[in-house]
């Protein structure tokens, strides 16, 4: 598939950019993104990740202390509420480990699809697609969808999209959208992918 294949060679390390060293932390801090920059929360998570060292300490962690340590994130009566009870049910309901399928990771406080698939690609491996705004925006202009709801996006892609490739190129997506398909001035004329974009096709037409 082209679109793997060009982004692999653009950006060959395809990490998520969020700072984490153990799964709950990556849970924790994708729950931080909601709304808020992976810049913003990665500065959080340098203080939070030292202040609360292991998941028990988040699940005792007293709510009011969370709130303003995560305050800078944005929504984060809520976010703190649902990473303290994440933690709790980890422990209690999972033995302490980060479950590892879809209907267990979105039975956690605050976990979506989105969170579950980045942690079923980044920390178990397996199929995922993580449909963020990177995401949606890039394939919808590529034509590879023709929807704008994750998880519509989510379905389309699954079917096109090499299994082993998805959770790889999702973060190169994130990359490229930052760089070149940016939101509101995509750079088309130095994408590496323009000749089998749908979008830019139009915008020639147009001109």
């Amino acid at each position: 598939m082209k679109i793997c294949e060009e982004l692999k060679k653009k950006y060959p390390c395809a990490e998520c950019s969020l700072e984490y060293n153990e799964p709950y932390e990556l849970l924790i801090a994708t729950r931080l993104s909601a709304q808020c920059t992976d810049a913003r929360v990665n500065i959080v998570t340098k203080d939070l990740f030292v202040k609360y060292p292991t998941l028990q300490s988040f699940a005792d962690a007293d709510i009011s202390e969370l709130e303003e340590m995560v305050r800078p994130c944005g929504f984060y009566r809520e976010k703190a509420k649902s990473i303290k009870n994440m933690a709790a049910m980890i422990i209690s309901e999972f033995d302490g480990q980060v479950p590892d399928t879809m209907e267990k990771l979105t039975s956690l406080p605050g976990v979506g699809r989105k969170t579950a698939n980045l942690i079923l690609g980044d920390v178990y491996g397996k199929p995922a697609v993580v449909t963020d705004t990177h995401c949606i925006r890039i394939t919808g202009r590529l034509g590879l969808t023709e929807n704008t709801e994750p998880y519509k996006v989510e379905k389309d892609l699954v079917k096109i999209i090499p299994p082993e490739e998805g959770s790889d190129l999702c973060h190169r997506l994130v990359f490229f959208g930052r760089e070149i398909c940016k939101a509101r001035k995509p750079l088309c004329e130095e994408c590496c992918l323009n000749d089998i974009c749908t979008y830019y096709q139009k915008e020639c037409e147009e001109k």
